[in-house]
């Protein structure tokens, strides 16, 4: 990644957080090898996760902040794979977490138990959405019909707790559909919509886009009259 070797790279920071996928407990001493996701043999840093799983704030180098603000062909955040090992646990290879100028980025990992006979787990980062090269939105009418769906229809808008997210397209029935925390699946659709680089207001209002969107789906049971919702709740990276 040529944009980090110059002089005019930037800094963020990145915290990670180990924890047991059997028990979500923090796996303390786990060891944490950081290297540029181009250069995954080339480790940067490696530290040890405390008795809370975590390890310390680490400052890592960024693009310039100004290639976040709008736009453009430059990448604006700088990948890092994260290689996580433990006693007893299966070890996990993260690659492409992302790191932007002035901001801290946060990154779970849940390690399993180890068993015989299964490879160690490696997980791939796609590019940001703002970023990557990816299909445009399925187009929908403004004004959609609802129909009675012979289940309870809710009187008034409400909070869930859960909502079904399906991990591919709408029209991809053999992907599967997922659980998520209401409030998970709203952090990771914005993580993935915008970047924290920008205004505090710009952050706000994108985020009430994506809370009245998703409400609006909940309210009116699209989801129940119009198999397509499922693939409307597919957009969140929430998998690591």
């Amino acid at each position: 990644m040529q944009i980090l070797q110059n002089d005019r790279s930037d800094r963020g920071e990145l915290k990670i957080n180990v924890e047991s996928a059997l028990r979500t407990v923090p796996v303390e001493n786990a060891t944490v090898d950081i290297s540029y996701t181009g250069e995954p043999d080339q480790i940067l840093e490696e530290v040890r996760t405390d008795q809370n799983g975590n390890t310390g704030t680490l400052e890592l180098k960024a693009p310039p902040l100004e290639y976040s603000m709008q736009p453009g062909e430059t990448q604006p955040y700088s990948e890092y794979t994260i290689k996580v090992s433990a006693e007893g646990y299966e070890s996990v290879t993260i690659s492409g977490s992302e790191v932007m100028s002035g901001e801290l980025s946060l990154q779970n990992i849940r390690l399993r138990p180890l068993e015989q006979r299964r490879p160690p787990e490696v997980t791939a980062i796609p590019p940001h959405t703002l970023y990557g090269n990816y299909p445009p939105k399925i187009a929908e009418a403004e004004i959609k019909p609802v129909n009675q769906s012979g289940e309870i229809v809710l009187r008034r808008v409400v909070i869930p707790e859960y909502v079904v997210v399906h991990d591919g397209s709408p029209r991809d029935t053999t992907a599967g559909d997922y659980y998520v925390r209401y409030k998970d699946y709203i952090k990771n659709v914005a993580s993935s919509e915008i970047y924290p680089t920008w205004p505090k207001e710009t952050i706000i209002a994108n985020v009430l886009a994506i809370m009245s969107f998703t409400l609006n789906r909940v309210y009116t049971e699209w989801y129940r009259n119009h198999q397509s919702f499922r693939g409307e709740l597919c957009d969140a990276e929430y998998g690591v």
